[in-house]
């Protein structure tokens, strides 16, 4: 025993070195991230093309916020760290194992530092939440440890859904019969769910910041996703985790930087913060038997990814930034811009990869209303870059002008023609026509329908069907507490 606490200490003295010496907290040795990548020139489109951010949407695909910063976000809306490090990532790595072998079990619960990887060793120093989720039901235990076998996802972003199960909110089919989420979606032909991920969603300008309206919790973190991607599994549905690299809401008006990684000053060390975030999320969800079918590395990445900081003004939504350094944005209206985006991506590709090789990884952009837009966008990512992902996404929202699913079935084919190694989804869509409005028109089945047709497209996904607004309306109707699926809503749906 003495063995083993002189063990623990040692553990806890390299932690903390680990810690002190890098410039991010999520920091391992870096991986190869592509240093010879090739700038290419900026994209020529004019901010008059793009429509005003409705304040409606915390999740919006609508573009500019006021007081955006400059570059490709005005568009779109419009040396290494591992050298500082004084003990090797195999030192730690090697270290850790042996310690396993004498306790695997003593040792996680006296020092909280996995045994697999060095990501985990950071984690443990600086753990996304300590806090444990709540709910109105167990977690169901699951043993689901690879992806599913579907040939099609047909699915559903229910990520606040866990939120209502703190206040023990009930769930009601078409029939009136009550039951629990999963079961009502499946009951209509829905097999799959996507959950959204946030860095540290409590810190301040954060998705569960204190007076945000989401605060009971920490909402988004990792303790809370795995847990609900436990429930996921349990219920024998496909898991697509969209991972925002933020701590609030990641769209085109906006692209945060985690507070957690603010103080990064350099691109490769910010890629190693995503990389080590990202391995240790999978770890997590991994050995939790809820092994994700498809990664999300980044959530409508049009203007790029990691590129701004809050300011006194940025509110709970994440509107009103300042765009960070030049060394380390992933502002993709710029050249450094591009590669240090190229970075990113690649780096939480090579995570999900390195712990489930299965595992799909999706690069997800919006504003298929601008078909330049889109191939500007696979040309500078798959092209120039040659960023490895395996499925491209896209946000398809009528309401937000990208037209009805017979506008997109042009652009979906000349990119399913060009980029023959891809498979594509829509990652979110609602059908709705206007704000909170939908015609019943049979869009939505459409867009199933349509999608379902084309090759190699894989699926699609319903955005918050218990929430309506600038996108369009719920499939669930609001009683109290409760939630009624609504029968004209779900005839589209099997």
């Amino acid at each position: 025993m003495k063995f083993l606490k002189n063990l623990t200490a040692c553990v806890s003295c390299t932690s903390l070195v680990l810690l002190v010496q890098s410039c991010g907290d999520d920091t391992v040795s870096p991986p190869s991230y592509g240093s010879n990548l090739s700038s290419v020139s900026e994209f020529p489109v004019s901010s008059s093309d793009v429509a005003p951010l409705s304040s409606d949407n915390p999740q919006s695909s609508g573009g500019v916020v006021a007081g955006s910063s400059s570059s490709l976000f005005e568009i779109m809306s419009s040396d290494g760290l591992s050298s500082a490090v004084s003990l090797s990532s195999s030192s730690v790595a090697e270290l850790l194992s042996s310690i396993t072998e004498v306790s695997s079990s003593a040792v996680s619960s006296a020092t909280a530092v996995s045994s697999s990887t060095v990501p985990s060793l950071s984690s443990a120093v600086q753990s996304s939440s300590s806090e444990q989720p709540r709910s109105s039901s167990q977690t169901p235990s699951s043993s689901s440890a690879k992806p599913l076998q579907l040939d099609f996802f047909n699915g559903a972003d229910i990520s606040e859904v866990q939120e209502y199960e703190r206040n023990n909110s009930k769930f009601f089919d078409v029939d009136g019969s009550e039951s629990d989420i999963f079961t009502i979606l499946k009951n209509h032909g829905f097999n799959s769910i996507r959950l959204r991920t946030f860095v540290s969603p409590k810190a301040k300008y954060g998705y569960a910041a204190s007076g945000c309206g989401h605060d009971a919790e920490a909402y988004g973190d990792k303790d809370h996703v795995v847990a609900y991607a436990k429930k996921v599994k349990a219920a024998g549905m496909g898991l697509l985790i969209d991972i925002h690299y933020s701590d609030v809401w990641a769209d085109p008006g906006k692209q945060i930087i985690p507070e957690r990684w603010r103080g990064v000053n350099s691109s490769d060390a910010m890629a190693d913060s995503v990389y080590a975030y990202t391995k240790d999320l999978m770890n997590a969800l991994v050995a939790a038997g809820a092994t994700p079918d498809m990664v999300q590395i980044g959530n409508e990445t049009t203007p790029g990814i990691l590129i701004h900081k809050p300011n006194s003004k940025t509110d709970c939504w994440g509107n009103g930034v300042d765009k960070a350094a030049t060394s380390i944005n992933g502002d993709m209206g710029t050249a450094a811009g591009k590669a240090n985006a190229a970075k990113y991506f690649n780096a939480g590709i090579k995570a999900v990869k390195e712990v489930s090789p299965t595992t799909k990884t999706v690069l997800h952009i919006e504003r298929i209303r601008q078909a330049n837009t889109v191939t500007w966008w696979m040309g500078v990512v798959f092209d120039e870059y040659k960023i490895p992902a395996d499925v491209m996404g896209f946000s398809a929202y009528t309401a937000y002008g990208d037209g009805a699913p017979d506008n997109w079935k042009s652009l979906f084919n000349t990119v399913t023609t060009k980029y023959s190694k891809l498979e594509f989804i829509v990652a979110e869509y609602n059908g709705g026509d206007s704000d909170n409005h939908y015609k019943f028109d049979n869009s939505r089945q459409k867009t199933r329908e349509m999608v379902r047709g084309m090759n190699r497209w894989i699926g699609t996904f319903f955005w918050e069907p218990t929430i309506g607004g600038a996108w369009g309306p719920a499939l669930f109707d609001r009683k109290g507490r409760d939630y009624y699926a609504n029968k004209d809503a779900f005839k589209e749906f099997f």
